[in-house]
């Protein structure tokens, strides 16, 4: 998706300070029925440009199969739009040498809260049927910290989702009403094998879900 000029400069201004790089864009159909909301690029999308061309981008077109799902019908988009990394010193274990790497990490709310207006404006412009939240970071960026994809993957959730309020420091509920679907995240399956079946039922049920409504 192409933005505002006035918005990705705002979102530039509002993650100053924050050990990001890059900007990843959201991909896909501007009128998509359904919107994947992700936790934020790593190395490989700031490299390629293209949201979930990882690994994790490799389970997740696994799991839009089980759906009955491809790309090309859905747009993808994460809550934040850069990738947060760390800094963190060592020694080379084959060189012997100080060396310093920047690895992925998980966003800090700051960071997703920063990057708000951009989910807000993808949403407001695609205004799409179904969101389907990977893991907590897209989950509680959409209903609050109470929810948790351990306890609400899986299931079909009407509500209004939160959206930047006037004073652009904070969250208020939008007006707009959503159905939303949270998955575990497709990396969550590379620290946790046993999530496999859980994950494979989810998605099975997702693509049912889609087919009475269609």
């Amino acid at each position: 998706m192409n933005y505002p000029d006035w918005l990705t400069k705002s979102v530039a201004n509002r993650s100053q300070g924050f050990l990001l790089e890059g900007f990843v864009p959201g991909a896909g159909l501007k009128d998509a029925r359904l919107v994947i909301l992700g936790e934020a690029p790593g190395r490989k999308e700031i490299a390629s440009l293209v949201p979930f061309s990882g690994a994790a981008g490799v389970e997740l077109d696994k799991n839009l199969a089980l759906a009955g799902l491809q790309r090309e019908q859905i747009y993808i988009t994460s809550a934040v739009r850069s990738r947060p990394y760390r800094i963190q010193q060592g020694i080379n274990r084959k060189t012997g040498v100080a060396e310093t790497k920047y690895p992925n990490r998980t966003p800090t709310k700051k960071e997703v809260l920063a990057h708000a207006p951009i989910t807000d404006y993808e949403l407001q412009t695609i205004q799409p049927e179904i969101i389907i939240p990977l893991g907590n970071i897209g989950l509680q960026r959409l209903l609050g910290p109470k929810h948790s994809i351990t306890q609400d993957h899986g299931q079909i959730i009407t509500s209004p989702v939160l959206e930047l309020n006037a004073d652009q420091d904070g969250y208020q509920w939008g007006n707009h009403v959503y159905t939303l679907v949270p998955m575990f995240h497709p990396a969550a399956i590379f620290y946790n094998r046993k999530l496999a079946p859980l994950i494979e039922q989810d998605w099975t049920n997702l693509g049912e879900f889609l087919h009475t409504k269609s």
